[in-house]
């Protein structure tokens, strides 16, 4: 970084930080803030999901099942090794909290955060049945893509990197989703529970990009570690989550 720079001036152009020794206190805090609230949703994701397991109608909607719900507490455990760098006791991750615990089906928390951990809102809602957990998988799924792509970004490096390995496990999810929820829109019994399912999660997932002109988005920018306003990421979910659903008359 140059001598005459400033390190938000730095990171807002794109400076990559690498170790936790060259990390001021407040992008340190940020980052981390970051970093659980990510691996609270995994494993929040991962523990919800597990019921469904055993509501999948054949082997290989199951294996996808039980895929994903390794696979998300396997990417908990990837960012809470960076997170261990930074002196984060991260032993006590797995069984601090109820990740399985969830709020009443008609619950409206909008998109706060509830019961001391910081998993994203939409993780806090229950699943019911498989049409339910296919239509959650494949909405927030392509979501997710979404997230990862601008996380992917991210000016600590060693975060951005894990971020990106990431990044193509989420995109199988959401693909393996997308096949079961086809399967499902098959008969116009499935599209119909499909469709109630979908009523139900949309506005739940598209909570979860925040609020447009969010000045906590502004903050994020000036330290690197946002990069596209939350509307804009927002709009490119809806779009992707449109053609997705109208491929299947589920629009």
């Amino acid at each position: 970084m140059p001598e005459t720079m400033s390190i938000e001036d730095y990171l807002a152009e794109g400076g990559i930080l690498t170790s936790p020794a060259n990390v001021p206190s407040r992008y340190r805090g940020e980052l981390l803030r970051l970093m659980a609230s990510f691996v609270d949703s995994e494993l929040a994701g991962s523990a919800g999901f597990a019921d469904a397991i055993n509501d999948a109608p054949g082997i290989k909607a199951r294996i996808a099942a039980a895929r994903i719900v390794l696979e998300k507490a396997d990417h908990a455990e990837r960012v809470l090794k960076v997170m261990e760098t930074f002196g984060v006791d991260t032993a006590r991750y797995a069984t601090h909290r109820p990740w399985d615990t969830r709020v009443e089906r008609e619950a409206d928390i909008a998109a706060a955060r509830q019961g001391g951990d910081m998993r994203l809102s939409v993780f806090h809602y229950p699943l019911q049945g498989w049409v339910d957990a296919v239509v959650m998988n494949v909405l927030m799924g392509i979501a997710t893509v979404v997230q990862l792509e601008e996380l992917s970004h991210v000016s600590y490096g060693p975060l951005a990197e894990t971020f990106r390995e990431i990044a193509q496990r989420e995109t199988r999810h959401a693909e393996l989703g997308y096949e079961g929820l086809a399967r499902i829109a098959e008969s116009e019994e499935g599209r119909a529970k499909a469709r109630k399912a979908i009523a139900y999660w949309r506005p739940r997932v598209a909570a979860t990009f925040g609020q447009a002109g969010s000045l906590r988005y502004q903050v994020l920018k000036r330290f690197g570690l946002r990069h596209t306003p939350n509307e804009i990421l927002m709009t490119k979910w809806a779009t992707l989550t449109d053609d997705r659903l109208g491929d299947l008359q589920l629009d």
